[in-house]
């Protein structure tokens, strides 16, 4: 039987996979598709790791492991949900809820001693941040916004502020001293296994990782950030927002970037709070205080200390003393530094570019903001945006052209500071990288608390990458434009290589350009002014960063766009959006069972996997399922059926229902297959019967709280009654049989 895998993931994503799994299943059946789930969430890869602590009941297999090797084979067709990305605070949380559960897990030990101390924190380090996407991502990626959702955009334009030519909004990078500047890079001739090792003063070496494995044309870099001059610029962009009267904001990808980004961010807080870390960072740090988990962290567990009452006045009068700080909620008083995964960059950036360069104040009102981006490698992108909406004001979603992205990204490529290979450095000396035969490839001076990483990017998928960026060329007619900027020196190896593969393929009649990121960006921005569309062709962070920043301009959410990771062995991953918003979007369920969060994503995502398995096992019924379930959401977008924003209008499970309908009417009225058609007919005329009472079933429950027994692994009846009101929509699936 033909097999798409569902991804179990978290928080909203996964309370919606609670209504459109059984549609989706159902549907699927008629076509011999059999749909299997995996648990990758949060929740799961901890529990996966632990087996030993566990009962047989509680005992699950490390799913993203399986399908790690899955991707390595032509079968694999995997729909993938955002997933927590968890930083610190998040990791603790799923723990102690998970142990609140029964389930007999250890604490994260964060100062480890001990043998059995360090192996439990790299079993829980194995599962933070982004451990997910670099396994599966064994292809690179293909990302646009559907058709179907541009012309729904035109037609629907979404609100953007208005911009003044006035505006004080900038972004504040370091240019100088950071991972951009300090940048080394070499292409291995041969195989190898590389090691990292520290030199220090009195010429003794520590090992920071014993075994780094190479390929012949790999490309490997090493950087660090010089922490004395993250916190001289630092304190520079404090007074200056202070100075300039506009809120301060800091923008970092602490999820991803699971180890340096949090501490990028500890030295945030530790400047904005000057006179408190100077007279009691000891005491802090002596009670396991870290600035990197943020004032969130800080200020309840202060309040346990003897000077508890002292320290949070100290840091409350450094909030009146400092700059007026940009908000994540300012009804309940979280500022921009209360938790390290709060404000993530390439979602932060574009939502105030959006808002005419606005951030929100402690009053609740909109105010110029200085976004603080501290690593100048692509911070230079938004303040190019942002100039750019300066002198011409917003752009027009009805009329604005389209910027898709094709990211290199397969096999952990530039795989954000590569988390293995970053490290805060303990003690002045050289940072080496060193081949087998001894030679030192790469070298850096450090000096203690420096931040050092390195990163690898082997060339098969450099060669993927340049032929999917022509292909998608060639199949748009729109310009490919890699992203690469001569003057780096990670870049200047990747343009080698793209110069060299680019005679490979036929690249006659396209247009075809390497452009540093800021001239890149502007004309990318020119193009969409003029409606014309442009593939920006980027590594993995660029990537990251504008299938957020582009999508957000254009159609209002990164959640709606077309993501195919294309895999190199031949199968294929089938990416649904971001996931972003979903942490408000389970509070708002708990509040009054009402799910925002909209699954479009999903659907053209299943339509996509449809279609591949179509292709791949010449399955001609996933084909017919795949045309028909594009037509549905194109009725679905033309009839404004996503979940609105307030109770009494349909929510997520309401959509599920519409979309539901719509498929099976398509299907019902198709003529490749009678014997499916004649099935979805009875369906679809059941549905359409039923319209009012399944409506009225699903807004009936609209207004309560809802108790889901856990918030990172929910009690999955209570879920499925939450998810699944409608008993009449319930009956009617129950009777599709071809």
């Amino acid at each position: 039987m033909a097999k798409i895998i569902y991804t179990h993931t978290d928080e909203a994503p996964l309370l919606a996979t609670y209504s459109l799994l059984p549609i989706v299943e159902a549907y699927a059946r008629t076509a011999g598709v059999d749909v299997e789930t995996r648990d990758i969430s949060l929740a799961g890869r901890i529990i996966s790791q632990f087996p030993e602590r566990l009962t047989d009941d509680q005992r699950i297999d490390d799913a993203l492991a399986e399908l790690g090797e899955l991707t390595m084979t032509p079968e694999a067709n995997i729909i993938k949900l955002p997933n927590i990305s968890a930083s610190l605070p998040q990791l603790k949380g799923a723990i102690a809820e998970l142990q609140g559960q029964g389930y007999d897990l250890p604490d994260y030990p964060e100062n480890a001693q001990s043998d059995d101390e360090l192996a439990i924190r790299a079993k829980y380090d194995k599962v933070k941040g982004s451990a997910v996407n670099p396994v599966l991502r064994e292809g690179n990626s293909d990302r646009r916004a559907p058709a179907s959702v541009k012309n729904y955009a035109k037609a629907h334009p979404h609100s953007m502020g208005v911009w003044s030519p006035d505006s004080k909004t900038n972004v504040a990078t370091m240019g100088h001293d950071d991972f951009r500047s300090n940048e080394l890079s070499v292409v291995l001739d041969a195989d190898d296994t590389l090691r990292i090792e520290h030199v220090s003063a009195d010429g003794s070496v520590t090992v920071l990782k014993d075994a780094v494995p190479v390929l012949a044309g790999e490309v490997v870099d090493a950087t660090f950030m010089d922490v004395a001059a993250l916190d001289a610029f630092l304190a520079e962009q404090v007074q200056r927002a202070k100075d300039e009267g506009v809120l301060f904001s800091i923008h970092l990808k602490a999820t991803m970037m699971k180890v340096s980004d949090p501490i990028i961010f500890g030295h945030v807080v530790k400047v904005f709070f000057p006179a408190v870390f100077e007279q009691y960072g000891d005491q802090l740090a002596a009670a396991g205080i870290s600035p990197n988990d943020g004032l969130g962290a800080v200020l309840p567990a202060v309040d346990a200390l003897p000077d508890g009452p002292v320290i949070r006045a100290a840091i409350e009068q450094g909030i009146a003393d400092g700059p007026a700080l940009a908000m994540v909620d300012s009804d309940k008083g979280i500022t921009n530094l209360h938790v390290p995964s709060d404000v993530i960059v390439d979602a932060s950036m574009p939502a105030m570019i959006r808002s005419a360069g606005h951030m929100w104040n402690a009053d609740g009102e909109e105010q110029d903001t200085l976004a603080v981006i501290p690593d100048s490698s692509y911070a230079v992108i938004f303040q190019t945006v942002i100039d750019d909406c300066r002198a011409h004001g917003a752009y027009d979603p009805a009329t604005m052209g389209s910027v898709s992205n094709v990211g290199l990204m397969a096999q952990a490529a530039e795989e954000y500071g590569s988390h293995d290979k970053t490290f805060e450095i303990a003690e002045a000396g050289t940072v080496r990288v060193v081949n087998a035969a001894g030679d030192a490839l790469i070298e850096h001076e450090v000096r203690a608390g420096d931040i050092w990483r390195a990163c690898q990017t082997k060339d098969a998928p450099i060669r993927d990458w340049v032929k999917l960026a022509v292909n998608r060329a060639r199949a748009s007619g729109a310009p490919a434009v890699f992203w690469l900027d001569e003057t780096r020196a990670h870049d200047a190896n990747l343009i080698a290589k793209v110069k060299e593969y680019l005679p490979e393929h036929d690249t006659e009649g396209l247009t075809i350009e390497i452009m540093n990121p800021a001239d890149a960006t502007s004309y990318s921005v020119e193009r969409i002014r003029r409606g014309e569309d442009t593939i920006s062709v980027t590594g993995n962070v660029l990537r990251d960063y504008n299938t957020d920043l582009f999508p957000i301009l254009e159609v209002g959410t990164s959640a709606k766009m077309l993501s195919i990771v294309p895999l190199m062995r031949g199968g294929g991953l089938f990416e649904t959006g971001a996931g972003g918003s979903a942490p408000k979007h389970v509070q708002q369920l708990l509040r009054e069972n009402y799910l925002r969060w909209d699954s479009l994503g999903e659907f053209f995502a299943l339509a996509a996997s449809f279609e591949h398995l179509a292709a791949s096992t010449d399955n001609a019924r996933a084909q017919v399922l795949a045309d028909t379930l594009d037509r549905a959401t194109g009725t679905f977008l033309a009839e404004n059926r996503s979940p609105g924003r307030k109770l009494g209008t349909i929510d997520n499970r309401g959509s599920h229902f519409y979309l539901a309908l719509y498929w099976a009417e398509e299907l019902a009225k198709q003529t490749e297959d009678a014997e499916l058609g004649a099935a979805f007919d009875a369906l679809a005329t059941r549905l359409r019967n039923d319209e009012q009472k399944i409506v009225d079933e699903l807004l009936a429950v609209q207004g309560s709280p809802v108790e889901l027994g856990g918030y990172f692994r929910p009690d999955a009846d209570k879920v499925t009654a939450v998810m699944r009101p409608s008993t009449t929509l319930n009956a009617a699936l129950e009777t599709l049989n071809v």
